[in-house]
């Protein structure tokens, strides 16, 4: 009877889970609509979509290896589609040097390291089992990697004291998605997906606490470090070099990282 609670239990927390991550998904979506409607790309870059594919496609991997993955392959499947079409439209609406750029992103993520990832754990692990487990390891860490992204825009609004790159609401649904994940690997035994999200529940809960703190800040209190390293979308304005749009837009390319990446 416990273990069938348990499994139950399992299954609600995943279908939660799915729910949640879809929403976190479709949270770059008001970006594509500026990218759509003023045919720009502006400042915005392609490493947050090329890495968040590149998770949601190495998950996927993952779920199809282990024994009752449903409910992980099901949202990384709807993942990967979301992030393939968030770079197709980027690609479209790029300048030449941003798409050669992207386009050199696509080929080291997306292909050579999943490429590799999949051809090595393929010959060099034939046992099913050692498989899942070193996929599993290889997941956990990139995970983890994802979760500490939040920490230069924690960095970022305690120094402007300004609250604004860092809404609530998405704070809220990555902490709730963290905490979903946590139970539904507890329940199934999968370390590989709970342990990870215990970091990205502390970074959720610090983010929401730091926001609560400067959500009241004024913004002609604000130092001019706010409009040099925080507002790159007014400032750059397609720019002609990888170089420079890359070191212009760091604060936003950790911005959408923490917003859309290690959803599981």
């Amino acid at each position: 009877m416990t273990a069938m609670n348990a499994s139950h239990m399992a299954v609600i927390f995943g279908i939660l889970g799915n729910a949640v991550s879809f929403v976190v998904y479709l949270a770059p979506l008001p970006t594509f609509y500026r990218i759509w409607s003023k045919k720009s790309t502006e400042g915005f870059q392609s490493i947050p979509y090329s890495v968040a594919l590149f998770s949601a496609m190495l998950t996927l991997y993952y779920g199809f290896l282990k024994t009752n993955g449903f409910m992980i392959i099901t949202i990384n499947s709807v993942g990967t589609a979301i992030e393939t079409i968030y770079l197709i439209v980027y690609l479209i609406y790029a300048s030449r040097a941003i798409r050669i750029y992207t386009f050199k992103l696509v080929i080291l993520f997306n292909i050579g390291a999943y490429g590799l990832i999949l051809v090595s754990t393929s010959l060099i692990i034939p046992n099913r089992s050692h498989r899942v487990t070193a996929v599993g390891w290889i997941c956990a860490v990139f995970s983890v990697c994802v979760f500490a992204a939040p920490l230069s825009i924690m960095r970022i609004v305690i120094k402007t004291k300004s609250v604004e790159y860092m809404p609530f609401a998405l704070s809220f649904s990555l902490t709730l998605c963290a905490v979903m994940w946590f139970f539904y690997g507890l329940l199934v035994n999968d370390l590989f997906i709970a342990s990870p999200n215990i970091l990205g529940f502390i970074f959720g809960i610090a983010q929401m606490i730091i926001y609560l703190v400067y959500k009241n800040a004024k913004k002609d209190e604000l130092p001019q470090f706010k409009l040099q390293e925080l507002s790159a979308n007014d400032v750059v304005r397609e720019r002609t070099t990888e170089e420079e749009a890359t070191t212009t837009t760091i604060a936003i390319v950790s911005v959408i990282n923490s917003n859309e990446s290690g959803v599981v």
